[in-house]
């Protein structure tokens, strides 16, 4: 009796199943046709020779983006893309068609986004090797036609969404090469309008060439000076002391040396009345006013640079898509296996069976 129990048992929970799957398989179960297309993430990248005086650089290809393949691997099998690919093809209508025939492995059309999410697991498979960074879709319809229009839409929506990754990168590229020409500019504001109040105030233009000017006085004081000992030296050998003309003489040294103390006065701190207005403090100021127009215009060339190289990346795709595989209509059904999953269908339930069997001589045994 309990080898015929055993035996009913093994019909009802293993034989039996099979036979209604393998009816189920080769009666109702609908084919499905397989579209398959493989793409990686390309990037462009501005080239490494910038001159910082300007120009824009050279472009170049770079490889593969890491980061944004990894992106579009979980966009891939995101809500947000099947509530799109919905809105722009019918993707529920397309995976129900075989409803209610095939309650299987059709799509019920009454089930919520959330229910097509799921079923988009099933039905798109989202290969992604993590070395060579390719991305492969293999999607399952019921027709050929809807296969390929599923795999075409979600790789011209997964271009737009690395489009839209370029248009933020791009942005906030452009906007800080802006920020940055925009503070660039206002310092160079500031430093040329002081370096003009600088100017106003001395009415001086140019302080180096001013002092150039106050040298060559200065020399041509000190000539006159050698010429007035001369000519004194001279009169003294023919001359008195008392004579009018060595009087005048000295009188003349003693201008020349006054002048050329008050000259000399003027290098240094201890000239006379505001010692801001000395040549030593003006050529300081001056020389710092030139270093910081210098290193703001310097600065400003760079950042304009940098700019026009923003909006030149702006007006270009940085990043695409490159699909090495594209999608082509399928010729003839590969999907489901039917004897794949009778086979799995029996062995699930062959060892479920084994098991329940075991557990009852185990049980037996130790009574």
């Amino acid at each position: 009796m309990r080898h015929r129990v055993l035996a009913l048992v093994f019909l009802v929970a293993v034989i039996l199943p099979t036979l209604l799957a393998s009816l189920y398989m080769w009666t109702w179960a609908k084919d499905q046709y397989v579209s398959t297309v493989s793409f990686s993430v390309r990037q462009e990248e501005a080239g490494s020779n910038v001159a910082l005086m300007g120009g824009l650089a050279q472009l170049g290809v770079s490889g593969t983006s890491a980061a944004d393949t990894d992106i579009l691997y979980d966009y891939l099998q995101s809500e947000d893309l099947v509530a799109r690919l919905d809105a722009s093809i019918n993707l529920k209508e397309r995976f129900s068609s075989a409803w209610p025939e095939d309650f299987v492995f059709a799509y019920d059309p009454s089930g919520t986004i959330e229910n097509l999410a799921d079923y988009w697991q099933r039905q798109v498979h989202v290969l992604y090797d993590n070395q060579t960074k390719l991305i492969t879709l293999r999607v399952q319809a019921f027709t050929p036609d809807d296969a390929l229009i599923i795999a075409d839409a979600a790789f011209d929506e997964s271009s737009r969404t690395i489009n839209r990754l370029s248009d933020i990168a791009r942005q906030d590229a452009t906007r800080y090469a802006g920020d940055e020409l925009l503070k660039s500019q206002q310092r160079l504001t500031e430093v040329r309008q002081a370096m003009t109040a600088f100017r106003i105030r001395t009415q001086i233009v140019d302080p180096v060439a001013d002092l150039a000017g106050q040298m060559g006085v200065l020399t041509s004081l000190q000539s006159q000076l050698a010429q007035a000992l001369v000519t004194l030296d001279t009169l003294l050998v023919s001359a008195q002391e008392t004579d009018p003309r060595v009087e005048q003489a000295h009188s003349k040294i003693d201008a020349i040396k006054k002048r050329i103390a008050e000259e000399r006065a003027k290098f240094s701190d201890a000239s006379q009345g505001d010692s801001d207005e000395n040549y030593a403090h003006l050529m300081a100021e001056y020389e710092k006013l030139a270093a910081d127009l210098e290193f703001a215009e310097v600065t400003y060339r760079s950042a304009q640079a940098n700019y026009d190289l923003a909006v030149a990346e702006g007006q270009r795709q940085s990043r695409y898509l490159a699909a090495h595989i594209t999608p082509r209509m399928a010729q003839t059904s590969t999907v489901p296996n039917r004897i794949l999953v009778v086979a799995s269908v029996f062995g699930v339930l062959l060892l479920g069976w084994a098991t329940m069997l075991l557990i009852y001589y185990s049980v037996r045994d130790r009574r």
